[in-house]
């Protein structure tokens, strides 16, 4: 299958596609089912053509589908790392979708990644909600491989009597901006300092990297900036044709190892 491409599709589709064990990690950042509905406008601004506002139970079983695509396409010792948050009005479905993934697919947690970003989410109208400054990184594993998952932890000491490493502290903490700019066609993305950071905790050299959202082209900029390949999977047209003038553009300012 071709690598350092971006496919308009749903990710089923590209998933279908892509042969088993192929991809090394998936870095992704889904839709959180967290938008307002407005009686207005059933189509949600935060996305340019995807509804963000499916049921409880609809989204959890839309995720699962996804999980399980990652579950044929993912390597042996390989992760998902899978940006979730939520909102002040749906507080709790983050946690159902966690508990889901765990409950009914082959992968289970291994770490949360807390993000900070620049800059907060105000909650000015509640008297009691906290203002949110962060967002989670989880990071799935499949539930035999808890113990074998590559990650890119360094030895700094061997004890002498049992030959046991020590390896560095990679804390499960990253501060970032919260995004590379405006966009009218996604009010919803990530930044390609934070997905630098989560490939340089977990990747290594010329790894190929799966977004199953790709957006803007965010995770595609950050493989080129560290010289990974990646593969990718947009719904919306337009976003699909901004990231791939993007990702020329970037081209240009980067030697490309493909």
């Amino acid at each position: 299958m071709e690598k350092n491409i971006i496919y308009n599709e749903d990710c089923i589709i590209t998933m279908d596609k892509i042969p088993k064990g192929f991809i090394d990690i998936v870095i992704t950042s889904p839709p959180y089912n967290t938008s307002r509905i407005r009686e207005s406008d059933m189509y949600n601004k935060r996305y340019d053509s995807y509804q963000d506002f499916k049921t409880d139970q609809d989204y959890i079983d839309w995720t699962i589908d996804i999980f399980n695509g990652y579950d044929k396409i993912l390597r042996k010792d390989g992760c998902v790392l899978y940006n979730l948050s939520y909102s002040s009005e749906n507080t709790y479905l983050i946690w159902l979708v966690v508990a889901d993934i765990i409950k009914r697919t082959n992968f289970t947690t291994s770490d949360c990644i807390v993000w900070k970003k620049s800059n907060a989410i105000p909650n000015n109208r509640s008297s009691n909600k906290l203002t949110r400054i962060v967002e989670y990184i989880f990071v799935f594993v499949r539930k035999g491989e808890l113990k074998t998952f590559d990650s890119n932890k360094k030895v700094v000491s061997i004890i002498g009597k049992t030959g046991q490493f020590n390896y560095e502290n990679v804390f499960n903490f990253i501060e970032t901006k919260n995004n590379d700019g405006a966009n009218e066609l996604n009010k919803a993305t990530f930044s390609v300092s934070l997905v630098r950071g989560l490939i340089n905790m977990f990747t290594k050299p010329n790894s190929l990297i799966y977004d199953s959202f790709m957006g803007t082209g965010t995770t595609a900029v950050a493989c080129l900036i560290e010289k990974m390949n990646y593969i990718g999977s947009e719904i919306s047209e337009s976003q699909y044709m901004y990231a791939k003038k993007r990702i020329e553009e970037h081209k240009k300012q980067f030697v490309i190892p493909f």
